[in-house]
């Protein structure tokens, strides 16, 4: 009988601690999201467990006009969450949503 060897990956919030862990061949790939009420209850990304990062959310700076924008907990329009590690930088982007009208 052989043996099947299965790796966990353990993912973490630099801003509320939380932790996860995946099993799986896919798992160092991946990336893990949370709802981080560090970072006012946005859907923010994790990253894998000894990797000094800083995730920090910036609010959008310009006219938003009628756009439908994505809000954080306070009402405030959140542009982006970028991810800071050693090797680079991930940035997720709240595009606002498209939206039209027929005559």
């Amino acid at each position: 009988m052989i043996p099947v060897l299965s790796s966990v990956h353990v993912f973490y919030c630099p801003n509320c601690k939380l932790t996860d862990s995946v099993r799986g061949p896919w798992a160092p790939n991946m990336v893990r999201y949370h709802t981080c009420p560090k970072l006012r209850n946005l859907s923010a990304p994790m990253v894998p467990k000894g990797t000094k990062a800083k995730v920090e959310v910036h609010e959008r700076e310009d006219y938003i006009g009628r756009e439908l924008v994505r809000l954080d907990d306070n009402g405030r329009p959140v542009m982006n969450i970028i991810t800071t590690r050693d090797e680079g930088q991930d940035c997720m982007v709240f595009a606002p949503t498209a939206t039209g009208s027929g005559s």
